[in-house]
């Protein structure tokens, strides 16, 4: 059976979200592609464990995540049962509705049908009474906004989550969706966006000003650009990375010979820091405070505990974020 390390609270830094009471580890743990059957069991509990060990309170998740869509949950349902039924209070689980779930004209978007069902279903994968948080995972465009913040304000009434958050929301589209939620009493708590060094929409777009403004928590998914900020692609593209799969989410023509120098030179100042460029890139999306959590991946404890290492250093001096700047932006 296992027991949680009684120190696992000691090292890891949890932050307030927004104006909350709820406070995130800096780094969290996303089930995103690692969670489904094509993966050892015995593995994702013990990445599981170990992240808890490390101070990982978060768990990530969507309705879709695998693959295929649901397994995530599910593998996750027979590790709560197995490992953390007892630390439950001590555990924060989100999850998210909005991208194609089921066939048929209610199985995606953010119809009140569709995102009050979808989570019924997830909580039944994973035998939980409710989620901590109940994301709308992409905006609709066809369907009016008040929906879609009515639906995430019904599954806090009925008991189903006890915050709600956005994901892949504009500025403009998540101020109007914290000016309904709060008209109807269920507070915006935090927004997952898109962000890591090479990708700098959040902060070129507006979009951290506005959470600023809104004091609403965030948290940052793909921190490291799909594994492009891991090291793996510092000679190129190795056999066995994503990009030299037929991944949707990274593509060859993406890994170019001036994208490949460009990590070198990010790696030789994550080595200044006595940093992995991985860690490199979470302490940087960390730096000052203004994101709450960055969302990590793991495919062995080892690979997560290299990432929580990087909370051992989230600070950054004016030339070090200049370097980086000028690396990055050419």
């Amino acid at each position: 059976m296992y027991t949680a390390h009684p120190d696992r609270y000691a090292e890891m830094p949890y932050r307030r979200t927004g104006r909350s009471g709820l406070k995130l580890p800096a780094l969290s743990l996303g089930l995103w592609h690692n969670f489904g059957p094509d993966r050892p069991v015995e593995t994702q509990r013990a990445i599981l464990r170990r992240a808890f060990d490390l101070g990982v309170t978060h768990f990530d998740l969507a309705n879709n995540y695998g693959p295929p869509p649901g397994s995530a949950e599910s593998a996750l349902g027979d590790a709560l049962r197995a490992d953390f039924a007892a630390y439950r209070d001590e555990l924060v689980i989100s999850t998210k509705a909005g991208y194609l779930m089921w066939p048929g004209p209610y199985g995606e978007w953010g119809s009140r049908k569709y995102l009050l069902s979808s989570l019924d279903q997830s909580l039944s994968r994973m035998g939980l009474e409710y989620v901590d948080i109940f994301y709308s995972h992409r905006p609709d465009p066809d369907t009016p906004l008040e929906e879609t913040m009515g639906a995430l304000h019904t599954a806090v009434q009925q008991g189903k989550a006890l915050y709600v958050g956005v994901s892949n929301y504009s500025p403009e589209q998540t101020r109007e969706a914290a000016r309904i939620l709060a008209e109807l009493g269920t507070p915006l708590l935090i927004h997952q966006p898109r962000y890591s060094m090479l990708d700098r929409r959040p902060e070129t777009g507006g979009l951290l000003d506005t959470l600023d403004e809104l004091k609403v928590g965030s948290i940052a998914y793909s921190p490291l650009e799909q594994g492009l900020l891991t090291g793996r692609y510092l000679d190129g593209i190795p056999e066995d990375s994503r990009a030299a799969s037929d991944s949707p989410f990274l593509d060859s023509d993406a890994v170019t010979e001036e994208l490949v120098g460009k990590l070198r030179s990010l790696h030789e100042i994550a080595g200044s820091r006595g940093q992995s460029l991985a860690q490199m890139a979470l302490a940087w999306v960390l730096r000052q405070g203004r994101v709450t959590s960055a969302l990590v991946g793991a495919s062995s404890p080892r690979q997560l505990e290299d990432s929580v290492a990087a909370v051992g250093n989230l600070d950054f001096d004016a030339d070090e974020l200049a370097r980086i700047d000028k690396i990055v932006k050419g």
